[in-house]
């Protein structure tokens, strides 16, 4: 008897041996698989096993190769998003797909009609939209500006407009990847409530914790095809890592540092908020050679500030920034990569990648000028493509090859190559931004295994995580960052998980003062 033979419900959905080819790369390979009403299975997998390209066959964002998809018993017609929702499927991307420039209620009712058709009836949809963010816990604005909301809300909009839609089935690809841990328990509430009234809902996470918590059922893909099913009561993370890379996974355990000189220094360093965003605030910092310095705090406390003015896309409004014991000015991005600071962003899709750039083009973005890539003002393609063939062999890029637009790669696979092209580099700074942000197991411990040996070699490494379980982990110092400002250094071990969370929260702050 299988985990679905258990499983409550009518069956709302069955995919029959799926399989799609990319070239020569075959993502999804005779997948199989049913979901019954009111059930939650979580797809599970590593970067590029075919999560996502099974869900955009579902959807109908892409057409499969061969095989079927019934919802309600009821053919699905290939490629047609428009169907996908017209049967009662509704999806929430990894990353939202919102109008920025456009309200709450707009957005949601942006492909019901024309947004300017009299007959559209605004108050009417004003209500419903109200009634839904009640029923479920998803409390918006309706008026708001989508530019104007936090990262949690915006996917509550994502979910309202899904629900808007009369969604019965949900496919939520990494819904947590860029919440914080309050937002994710906000979330996971009203999947409850959802579940409850009917929905059947896809979860595809990396997080073993959360497919545990939410799940009733766990699929796991590697490769392109399914190599387990389970019930979730009869497993456990350490059973769930091994199924899905196939192999035992340690946790890293770093040696005690030998720190040495300080590579960058900000004295009294403040810079200018943004928008809503706080600035830097009088800060003091040391980053130091062969060691893992921890940058903990919720999102949005002055992280994006800090990042942006080691990045050299910020610089200081009073301070004095030093490399190497010198002082700088006319601080940029170039002056930053000369100076030997190699960058690990928080949003590889904005900051860290160019879309529709091969991966050959984006493992050279930041290193074009510089032999063997450049000769005498000419790119020097072939050893571009050497360069690039090297880092996806050695950091596990999995993807149709060096020419393939970067866009066709998962999250996690954008990730590798971004950390092949610092790495490679040899940096003497590494700026790590949420590195492991919506990586799988086996990839984060691979990450956080680089990041290890690199401040071995004598790099100095600023850990910035939103997981303090990793900076935990990793961090040989921690600093905890609020509104800008910088709590003292403690050394590993120094803290509690709860003493760091009351500086998260200000208090320690506030007690210092």
């Amino acid at each position: 008897m299988t985990a679905q033979d258990t499983a409550q419900g009518e069956t709302v959905l069955r995919l029959s041996g799926i399989t799609k080819r990319f070239g020569a790369l075959t993502a999804n390979d005779a997948i199989s698989f049913s979901l019954a009403k009111g059930e939650v299975v979580a797809l599970l997998g590593e970067n590029g096993a075919g999560k996502t390209t099974l869900m955009n066959i579902l959807f109908g964002h892409y057409t499969a190769d061969e095989g079927s998809v019934e919802v309600f018993g009821q053919a699905l017609p290939p490629g047609q998003p428009g169907a996908a929702l017209a049967a009662g499927v509704g999806m929430v991307h990894q990353h939202f797909t919102l109008a920025d420039n456009m309200t709450v209620l707009e957005n949601v009712l942006l492909g019901t009609g024309s947004l300017w058709s009299p007959g559209l009836g605004k108050p009417a949809a004003r209500r419903r939209l109200q009634a839904l963010a009640e029923d479920f816990g998803l409390v918006v604005d309706p008026d708001a500006r989508v530019a104007e909301l936090s990262v949690g809300e915006r996917q509550r909009v994502e979910i309202l407009k899904a629900l808007y839609r009369d969604a019965r089935i949900l496919i939520l690809d990494e819904p947590t990847a860029v919440l914080t841990p309050q937002e994710a328990d906000a979330l996971f509430l009203t999947l409850r409530k959802m579940v409850a009234q009917g929905l059947s809902v896809i979860f595809i996470s990396h997080k073993l914790h959360e497919v545990m918590a939410i799940s009733s059922r766990v699929l796991v893909l590697r490769h392109g095809k399914l190599v387990g099913e389970v019930a979730t009561r009869d497993t456990d993370r350490h059973q769930l890592a091994t199924l899905m890379v196939g192999a035992e996974i340690t946790a890293p355990a770093p040696a005690e540092a030998r720190p040495g000189a300080v590579l960058m220094r900000l004295d009294r360093v403040s810079t200018q908020p943004r928008g809503n965003r706080p600035g830097l605030d009088a800060v003091d910092l040391d980053i130091k050679a062969g060691q893992i310095l921890g940058l903990a705090g919720v999102s949005g406390n002055g992280q994006g500030a800090l990042a942006d003015l080691i990045s050299g896309l910020d610089a200081p409004a009073s301070g004095t920034l030093e490399i190497a014991g010198h002082p700088v000015s006319g601080w940029n991005p170039r002056s930053a990569l000369h100076s030997g600071i190699g960058r690990i962003p928080e949003d590889r899709h904005r900051t860290g990648t160019v879309a529709d750039f091969t991966l050959t083009e984006n493992a050279v973005l930041e290193s074009y000028r510089d032999a063997p890539n450049a000769r005498a003002g000419w790119m020097d393609w072939s050893a571009a493509r050497s360069k690039t063939e090297a880092i996806i062999a050695k950091y596990d890029v999995r993807c149709p090859g060096p020419e393939a637009r970067i866009r066709l790669l998962s999250g996690g696979n954008m990730q590798k190559l971004i950390l092949g092209r610092v790495l490679e580099a040899a940096p003497r700074i590494i700026l790590a931004n949420q590195p492991v942000r919506g990586l799988d197991i086996g990839a984060v411990t691979y990450v956080q295994e680089q990041l290890i040996a690199a401040r071995d070699a004598g790099a100095a490494v600023l850990l910035i995580s939103e997981d303090l379980d990793e900076i935990l982990t990793l961090s040989d110092v921690i600093r905890v960052i609020s509104d800008g400002r910088l709590s003292p250094e403690f050394a590993r071990g120094e803290k509690t998980p709860a003493e760091l969370g009351q500086w998260m929260a200000g208090q320690g702050f506030d007690h210092a003062a």
